[in-house]
């Protein structure tokens, strides 16, 4: 009897052994799990130029932007639908009118607009403050963007212009730059005759005046 339990016993053991060891068998036969690809890595924008006629063209807009839009937030929310005679743009529609030559004139340069954009719509969609403030921003963005992905060898690419004749890549930017300082002057008069000084006008004014002498005492 003793004889027979021990073999029990050891069979016991040896099935055991066995058991554990089929899954490691089993293991070592499986095809390892695919390891997943690395995501492509999103390509950096262009580098904005640092010298050359794109640089000297984004500083000019840089200086038209800045302005124009601290004179979009100086301008009260309630003067945005005043315009000074019938058939004359109003102050909302003038700033529209940047934004919307900032799209457009560089569409003949081949920026295309954002889709779904209505241009033709673009200068009477809104008088509200806020948002005419946002949309001219987009626009600025839109040109920075642009304007970074030419090279200074596409300015001498042409493209059809007004008057039936084709006009460089630079003539586009030129004419570009002079858009948005002309209607910046535009501005300039809505915002005087509604009694709003231009920010960077009034900096200056308060730095040109004498400081004020200290009150004598009373004696």
């Amino acid at each position: 009897m003793k004889r027979s339990g021990l073999s029990l016993m050891s069979f016991t053991v040896l099935l055991t052994l066995l058991m554990s060891a089929v899954p490691a068998v089993f293991a070592q036969g499986a095809t390892p799990a695919a390891t997943p690809a690395p995501a492509a890595a999103t390509p950096a924008p262009p580098a904005a130029p640092t010298s050359g006629p794109r640089a000297e063209f984004q500083r000019l807009m840089e200086d038209a932007e800045t302005k124009l839009l601290r004179l979009a937030e100086a301008v009260p929310a309630e003067k945005y639908t005043w315009r000074p005679g019938e058939g004359v743009r109003s102050v909302s529609e003038v700033f529209l009118h940047v934004a919307a030559g900032n799209y457009g004139i560089l569409r003949r340069a081949g920026a295309q607009p954002p889709e779904g954009l209505d241009l033709r719509g673009l200068e009477k969609s809104t008088t509200e403050k806020a948002k005419v403030v946002e949309a001219l921003k987009a626009s600025f963005a839109h040109v920075r963007q642009a304007t970074n992905k030419l090279t200074d060898a596409d300015l001498d690419k042409t493209a059809p212009w007004f008057g039936d004749r084709q006009a460089s890549y630079r003539e586009i930017l030129f004419f570009l730059a002079a858009h948005q300082h002309e209607h910046l002057g535009q501005s300039i008069a809505y915002a005087r005759i509604n009694g709003v000084i231009p920010p960077w006008t009034e900096e200056r004014q308060q730095q040109q005046q004498p400081p004020k002498q200290p009150e004598k005492p009373k004696q």
